[in-house]
């Protein structure tokens, strides 16, 4: 296992030889199984003429080979030394999918807004099952972590159904600003990327006839707690916000603890 980047400073990590082979089956049995038998929460984030890009969440509990990936392969420690964490929560599961020809890319965003968790020890990791060229891959606004939240938007339509509109900066140019450092890897099975939940992140489509399987599972560090929303949260969490209250610690079976030192 080798770790290329630095955490704290570009808020986006690739962990090389992240998991073993067993590890990796494990996760393309989730993925393959997910698709087979999406929730309520899937969704398709590509147009209708522009191949199929799905995804789902929150599947842990209902699909024996996710729950056993997150709970065996080594992901929460890689987490835990990654944030300097004590203890480390699941967030949630997160199936990504681009079939061949899909060609849309995924727009420069944060995932924090999207969320109903506030705190600064977390960290997302998105290990893919196939090989993933430099083109197709995650990459990331290195620092972009320290700065303000963006306003998010839907991908297809630019929709501000989250954060109403100018409650949060717009998001700035950033294939057009040539001081942004993006930093992104070729990734084979097994090597994973490690980011923060604020970094600005994007993906290119995939072409010919390769797919691009991901799982990514979000985790939660010490300091992380529950921030209600007047919204639906993606992904949403129906009946928690009776249950916590804004600034509780997430203690609580949705996010059971998955490391503690």
């Amino acid at each position: 296992m080798h770790v290329e980047g630095d955490y704290w400073a570009d808020g986006a990590v690739c962990v090389r030889g992240a998991f073993r082979p067993e590890h990796v089956a494990l996760a393309e049995e989730a993925i393959e199984a997910n698709l087979a038998s999406l929730s309520a929460t899937a969704k398709r984030a590509s147009s209708s003429d522009d191949g199929a890009f799905v995804e789902d969440f929150c599947s842990w509990q209902r699909i024996p080979a996710m729950e056993r990936f997150i709970r065996e392969s080594g992901a929460a420690r890689i987490a835990a030394d990654l944030m300097g964490a004590s203890v480390v929560r699941l967030y949630h599961d997160h199936v990504l999918v681009k079939e061949p020809g899909t060609r849309q890319r995924t727009p420069w965003h944060q995932d924090l807004p999207y969320y109903n968790v506030d705190g600064r020890l977390n960290v997302s990791m998105w290990c893919p099952v196939d090989p993933v060229a430099r083109e197709s891959t995650l990459e990331f606004v290195a620092g972009s972590h320290l700065g303000p939240w963006f306003v998010p938007r839907t991908f297809l339509d630019g929709q501000a159904k989250w954060f109403p509109e100018g409650s949060l900066a717009e998001l700035p140019d950033i294939d057009g600003d040539p001081s942004a450092r993006i930093v992104g890897w070729v990734l084979e099975p097994g090597d994973a990327v490690f980011f923060h939940m604020l970094t600005l992140h994007a993906a290119g489509g995939v072409s010919g006839d390769r797919r691009r399987r991901v799982l990514s599972v979000r985790f939660l560090g010490d300091d992380m707690v529950h921030a209600p929303r007047r919204w639906t949260t993606s992904p949403p969490f129906p009946g928690l916000d009776d249950e916590l209250p804004a600034g509780a610690s997430l203690d609580h079976p949705l996010f059971p603890v998955l490391w503690e030192a």
